[in-house]
């Protein structure tokens, strides 16, 4: 386990080591404030975009599903007649330049684990770049659109934005509540009370500090010749090889024994790059991964090689509250 992985399990597991990292926390407070109160005041300038832009952000570092709730947000808005498209700033991404419209052709390596997934399996026009501003202007200058999506960014505070919404893992929570490096907040906790909406990831009932969606399950797709199978593929008390590069390996695991599977544990960092090598495990058993690692794995595949497809269900009331919130604005924008 490295310094990171360490790191963030003490975040989220009450470890009092953390708390030895206070002075930087206290720093790192005051620029996250700073840095905010210069965009509300004015005093540095935030562009705005000429049609809605809806920020799906995390507050806390570590996976909390954005990325299935962003691809159920591209559906919804189509559902509703919207033509949307996607930012995101490319994590790990190296492209030839910047802004980059990216294609579906792309190495993950040229466009970035998730914003290849979110392309791959929506089609949706999208643009990468560190900066999210100059990532829409693009976007706009290639396709009429009536909503941007912007996939993270809640602290890029260059990019104006209509409707800001968090997500945050139900179990994990915010962890000890301290901001970086002492904790897992990338700003601290009060900032949840400016938000539009915030969404709890693996809560089944909205309450009074949000609403509720879970991840679904929904098939198995075989990485060497995007074969789809139900569930069923495998029987109860199957052992598979589970692989998981994402924010909170956990989850996955947990959700393949929900499975009835029996899983062996192959946890990698957020946005690890896999070799065939790194993932020759024994004994030899069909290998399960993730949707956002499978994007990287394709072209070294073998033909017992898996990733599980998983959907965002959010709450009724929160598919409601999004058709309302998207339908006005597009709405006070076309005046």
């Amino acid at each position: 386990m490295g310094l990171g992985d360490r790191l963030l399990k003490a975040w989220y597991t009450g470890h009092p080591a953390p708390a030895l990292l206070a002075p930087l926390e206290a720093l790192y407070r005051r620029v996250a404030r700073n840095k905010r109160e210069r965009y509300l005041s004015g005093q540095a300038h935030a562009w705005r975009a000429p049609c809605p832009v809806l920020v799906v952000g995390n507050i806390t570092v570590g996976g909390t599903g954005k990325t299935p709730m962003i691809l159920w947000m591209v559906e919804r808005c189509r559902a509703l007649g919207l033509r949307v498209g996607v930012v995101s700033r490319g994590y790990g991404a190296k492209p030839p330049s910047l802004p980059w419209r990216v294609n579906a052709s792309d190495a993950p390596e040229v466009a970035g684990d998730e914003p290849l997934l979110i392309l791959q399996r929506s089609r949706v026009p999208m643009v990468i770049d560190p900066d999210r501003s100059r990532a829409v202007q693009a976007l706009l200058a290639a396709e009429p659109l009536d909503l941007v999506l912007s996939d993270d960014g809640l602290q890029h505070y260059r990019l104006a934005r209509d409707l800001e919404l968090v997500l945050i893992d139900a179990a994990r929570g915010l962890g000890n509540g301290r901001c970086l490096p002492a904790g897992p907040l990338r700003e601290p906790a009060e900032r949840l009370s400016s938000v539009d909406a915030v969404l709890f990831n693996g809560a089944r009932h909205d309450t009074e500090q949000g609403f509720g969606f879970v991840l679904r399950p929904s098939a198995l797709v075989n990485l060497a010749s995007g074969e789809r199978k139900s569930l069923e593929h495998f029987a109860p008390g199957q052992a598979l090889h589970a692989v998981a590069g994402i924010g909170n390996p956990q989850r996955f695991f947990d959700t393949l024994e929900a499975l009835h599977w029996r899983p062996v544990h192959h946890a990698f960092a957020d946005h690890a790059r896999f070799s065939a090598q790194a993932l020759d495990f024994q004994p030899a058993l069909p290998l399960v991964m993730t949707e956002k690692d499978a994007v990287k794995c394709r072209a070294f595949a073998q033909p017992n090689w898996w990733y599980l497809a998983v959907d965002a269900q959010p709450s009724q009331a929160f598919q409601a509250w999004f058709d309302a919130q998207v339908q006005a604005l597009v709405a006070r924008y076309a005046r």
